[in-house]
């Protein structure tokens, strides 16, 4: 399929759940891109609050710079819900989801997300007679399974236990277990739906981030509204107590992490390379344990935060650790042109980067 490049009249792209951590920072590197953003919200004040966050930035209303508005959409899991909102768009960028880890029954947090992915899949085979692309952000946790072991993963990986832990255990499973089975099942919805629909005119891409991290550029008022992966940095950095993880748990590299503005570009990429169409894409710049930002954070010079002493952990711990989980990243390399290696076409933010400029933002903040 064609790819969706910024016109001189510019291209349309929604974004759904436009007022999260993720789609906020989507949105505004379309629009620095030079793309309009219909940005759905679940309210006109919150929505109000992002756009007048955008009109702040330098060269926001210029000629090199998209316009952004908004669509009302309360309830992304009511049949329809999107079908005025596809309306004359060039493309979308699915970005809302619940991300939480608080649900109860499985299905408080699977039903919306499947219904959402599929619901704006469904709206625009109906309704978007202009698109040529849907990029759904999905997540590693629709492929990786944690087994405490050092293990590679790449495309082709589904994290099918975490769906049959939801099933068989039901109340019972862990927040994150849930929350991981909604993942896995919207994305293999995803599919699913293309593989019964052959003739679409569009095409679709999946971008796969671990943990994100990294400043925000949505309406934040205090550390309780952080989303849910920026609240644990936040926690992990801020409390003495380093959010009461253990050192052992500090000094392992269990996970794998990415700056969000990386995540925005990712987004805007997906669309605007023509090459990316119909692929599955795992976004991850490095694996990482919270020793490693507890030490940076502590090394900064001048610090970026000075009210209060920040975590310290165990200074040193965990550099020589071995990754649990490694993320074969090359589809972003060949078709997102997104990479670590020097020369690269862009280069993921790095610990230091990203540390400072969320320190830089607290601080700005007051927190």
């Amino acid at each position: 399929m064609p790819a969706v490049q910024p016109s001189s009249s510019s291209s349309l792209v929604l974004v759904t759940g436009a007022t999260g951590y993720i789609a906020a920072w989507v949105a505004r590197c379309l629009l620095v891109h030079g793309y309009d953003v219909r940005g759905t919200v679940r309210s006109t004040s919150k929505g109000q609050q992002l756009l007048e966050i955008f009109q702040k930035l330098t060269g926001y209303g210029g000629p090199k710079f998209g316009k952004f508005d908004l669509v009302i959409v309360e309830d992304i899991a009511k049949e329809g819900a999107f079908d005025e909102a596809v309306k004359g768009v060039d493309a979308v960028e699915h970005v809302a989801s619940p991300f939480h880890f608080d649900a109860d029954d499985p299905n408080d947090i699977i039903e919306p997300a499947v219904k959402g992915t599929v619901g704006i899949l469904q709206s625009v085979s109906k309704f978007g007679e202009k698109v040529k692309r849907v990029v759904i952000t999905s997540s590693c946790g629709a492929i990786s399974v944690a087994n405490g072991k050092p293990v590679t993963f790449d495309e082709t990986n589904w994290n099918d236990v975490s769906v049959k832990q939801a099933r068989e255990q039901g109340k019972k499973a862990l927040g994150v277990t849930k929350y991981r089975a909604s993942k896995t099942l919207a994305e293999k919805a995803v599919w699913d739906f293309v593989s019964a629909n052959p003739s679409l005119l569009w095409d679709i891409v999946t971008i796969n981030p671990p943990f994100v991290f990294g400043p925000t550029t949505n309406h934040v008022p205090s550390p309780e509204n952080l989303g849910t992966s920026a609240t644990d940095w936040y926690k992990t950095l801020m409390t003495q107590d380093a959010g009461g993880k253990s050192l052992e748990f500090l000094a392992t590299k269990r996970f794998c992490w990415i700056d969000v503005r990386d995540v925005g570009e990712a987004h805007v990429r997906a669309l605007a390379k023509e090459e990316a169409g119909g692929n599955r894409i795992i976004i991850s710049t490095e694996p990482f344990c919270w020793q490693e930002f507890l030490d940076i954070a502590n090394s900064l010079t001048p610090s970026p935060y000075t009210k209060h002493p920040l975590a310290r952990g165990n200074p040193g711990a965990g550099s020589s650790a071995e990754p649990l989980c490694i993320y074969k990243a090359d589809r972003a390399k060949e078709l997102l042109g997104m990479s670590n290696e020097e020369g690269a076409d862009w280069k993921y933010k790095t610990k230091e980067e990203t540390t400072r400029d969320t320190l830089a933002e607290f601080a700005a903040k007051g927190w």
